[in-house]
């Protein structure tokens, strides 16, 4: 056999069901011929964002690999992998590459390796046949094994064609391992989470991937702790849960951020409690301690007081242990009521938004939508995700997720048009659950023809366009071009689009129509269509800020508002 075929055989030994790919590579024909479906996007780049979809959803159980074209393909492939290392998602990039002989030709083609090092957790080349299983184990390996990344793995055409002896193959695919955390560590975290007046707990997307939801829920009941989600998160703790404080990045639910400002002490469990537009900032003064896998996280953007490295699902159990240990367990002294504190603060919350959230003005106020979808779906059978800038921000704190990877939330590299990506490779996970991107107009035009992709290779996901024929959130940075040119403002009938591309379509202007067509669209996906709603909105300025609810929480702890 070649080593095409020997590629396609190692991919099925390691349970690979689906290759993702754009159309000139080899290993395609070679993988769909034992039975690996070919996944074929229009874009390299919604074509990776799919195949973090697919390991995102499924926390890596089942693997995103894709394999893409040498030079064009392979350059444009790097913006979707540079979001998924921004998130930590685990997948496999298999390029073809140029015969060996022509490398370091000036002027020959793209050598992926030394950018690609810059978003991969390993980026190398097969360099010669007989490597082929020593090297793709090892990037299994890499991809089971300590914090989630991509890996890059470049297969060059003359060892795509040489033959090796098929006597001498063999192969053993990788496996996972996790760790635990050093005893003393534990010990010590769990002595600094009693003593603390008002701890709250802070779970990031390593949360997530550990299947940490049992022992999260566990840790906090056991305390009656507060527990806060970050963006990417978001769905590790049920938010309908009396001690959901809520999510927070860029936006930030209320609960949450009186949370944090009172809290003495915060417990990150796979957060990276890192920095950033799209993070929500932790303020000063607090004890910080931190469960994670990567020891980059430590001491990253806040001063790490404690840390213990390891699997949050096995520390956060010897932590539980080791609270009990210590006496920890139900009301403490000094007992605080957190949930009728946070009770309090969801219905405060609640009241000041409804008005948006009901709204029957018209355009389309976009909080109306996000509220009618919310009360529409069975959140435990949903999956949603979200795009950049507004439908993010608007989303983020309004919808509730109440199962783990309900809540598809990504960032910190926010590229338009990634949400539709992500929830064509999560549908592809999961065929039964329903499957919601919510996007703009601009995210649209990034995207629009994947629709065909979605229908094409039967995906019946339910995207919801929040259409307010603006760049939102970008006029402020160009105020005089979009003052005297109108350089912000964008137009087009998307639904009709949509609808030519092969998906069920509605256009909707009347506020008193969204449900509606929300129940209609749910309908079509379980006929199997993909969907595409464009709901006629106005732009909606206001958000739940990250910085303005933490300020306007502390204005109120200085006033003894509480």
């Amino acid at each position: 056999m070649n080593g095409t075929e020997a590629v396609a055989r190692i991919l099925q030994a390691e349970g690979v069901e689906y290759l993702f790919a754009y159309p000139n590579n080899p290993i395609i024909d070679a993988a769909a011929a034992i039975g690996i479906r070919p996944i074929i996007a229009r874009t390299e780049k919604t074509l990776l964002n799919m195949t973090d979809g697919f390991s995102r959803a499924t926390n890596g159980r089942r693997l995103g690999v894709c394999a893409v074209q040498a030079g064009p393909g392979i350059e444009n492939a790097y913006g979707g992998v540079a979001q998924a290392y921004a998130d930590s998602v685990p997948m496999l990039i298999l390029p073809g590459g140029p015969d060996q002989h022509r490398l370091g030709v000036p002027g020959g083609e793209y050598d992926p390796l030394p950018t690609y090092r810059n978003v991969t957790k390993w980026a190398a080349r097969v360099n010669y046949v007989e490597r082929v299983p020593e090297m793709l184990r090892r990037a299994f390996s890499q991809l089971r094994v300590g914090q989630g990344a991509p890996v890059l793995l470049e297969i060059p055409r003359d060892v795509m064609g040489a033959e090796v002896d098929e006597a001498r193959f063999a192969y053993t695919p990788a496996r996972g391992y996790r760790s635990a955390g050093d005893p003393e560590d534990v010990a010590e975290a769990a002595r600094l989470l009693l003593a603390a007046s008002r701890p709250v707990l802070h779970a990031g997307h390593g949360a997530l991937w550990a299947e940490a939801w049992d022992e999260l829920r566990e840790l906090a009941e056991l305390l009656q702790i507060p527990v806060m989600t970050t963006m990417a998160g978001k769905s590790v703790f049920p938010e309908d849960h009396p001690l959901s404080v809520g999510a927070g990045g860029h936006t930030l639910a209320r609960a949450a951020g009186e949370a944090l400002v009172r809290a003495d002490l915060i417990l990150g469990v796979g957060a990276s409690f890192a920095k950033g537009s799209f993070s929500a900032p932790l303020p000063a003064g607090k004890t910080l301690v931190q469960i994670t896998n990567a020891e980059r996280d430590i001491d990253r953007d806040y001063r790490t007081d404690h840390a213990v490295i390891g699997d949050a699902k096995l520390v956060l159990r010897q932590l539980i242990d080791e609270v009990r240990a210590q006496g920890g367990g139900g009301a403490r002294g000094g007992y605080i009521d957190a949930a009728g504190e946070i009770r309090e603060s969801r219905e405060a919350e609640r009241q000041e938004w409804l008005p948006r959230l009901t709204s029957a003005e018209s355009p389309i106020n976009p909080y109306r939508v996000i509220w009618e979808l919310s009360n529409a779906v069975d959140h435990r059978e949903t999956m949603v995700t979200h795009d950049s800038g507004n439908p993010r921000d608007q989303t983020l704190t309004f919808f509730n997720s109440l199962a783990p990877r309900g809540y598809l939330g990504w960032g910190k590299s926010t590229q338009l048009g990634t949400g539709l990506g992500i929830a064509l490779g999560a549908k592809l996970a999961y065929p039964d659950k329903l499957v919601i991107n919510i996007m703009g107009d601009l995210a649209f035009g990034t995207a629009a023809t994947e629709v065909e992709t979605a229908v094409r290779e039967r995906l019946p996901i339910m995207t919801i366009l929040l259409n307010n024929s603006r760049m939102g959130g970008y006029g402020h940075h160009m105020p005089a071009a979009s003052e005297r040119f109108g350089s912000n403002q964008l137009s087009g009938r998307y639904a009709g689009v949509a609808a030519e591309l092969g998906a069920y379509s509605e256009r909707v202007e009347d506020p008193n129509e969204v449900a509606a067509a929300i129940g209609r669209g749910i309908a079509a996906t379980r006929e199997g269509r993909p969907v595409v709603l464009e709901m006629i909105t106005k732009e909606e300025p206001v958000f739940p800020s990250a910085g303005a609810v933490l300020a306007a929480a502390g204005e109120r702890v200085s006033a003894g508002l509480y």
